[in-house]
């Protein structure tokens, strides 16, 4: 069964369209109905969070402009409750860690898999633990 998410947005950034597209394509397989907004560098990641207050972001750390980590805690300035996920390719242990302290709530390793995916949307866009 598909879950519905038709009342939740989610920001996608990364600056790889690819990788974007993946994730999108991850999620809508599990849950249908949401409503995305894509970003291809932290500075954009941060003017759309503060423009949709989206219900989760999904974030890569390596990226133009700004990375994840200073996104992060410009998004966290805006709301302290923000549900930001890092999606970190293999060698970000150090970056990722920063995240997490700067007040990412999750992450999932790249390359994902549909499994990462189903359980971040049942833990905090579906209310499961």
């Amino acid at each position: 069964r598909i879950m519905d998410l038709s009342n939740k947005s989610i920001l996608i950034c990364d600056d790889s369209i690819l990788a974007r597209k993946s994730l999108k394509d991850a999620i809508n397989s599990y849950a249908s109905g949401a409503t995305f907004y894509e970003a291809t560098n932290g500075e954009q990641s941060v003017s759309l969070y503060k423009e949709h207050h989206p219900d989760m972001v999904l974030l890569d750390i390596v990226m133009p402009l700004k990375d994840g980590i200073s996104a992060t805690k410009e998004i966290i300035k805006e709301n302290a409750d923000a549900t930001i996920i890092i999606v970190s390719s293999v060698g970000t242990q150090l970056q990722l860690k920063k995240a997490i302290e700067a007040g990412a709530k999750d992450f999932i390793q790249k390359p994902i898999n549909q499994a990462q995916i189903d359980r971040l949307i049942n833990i905090h866009l579906g209310g499961e633990s």
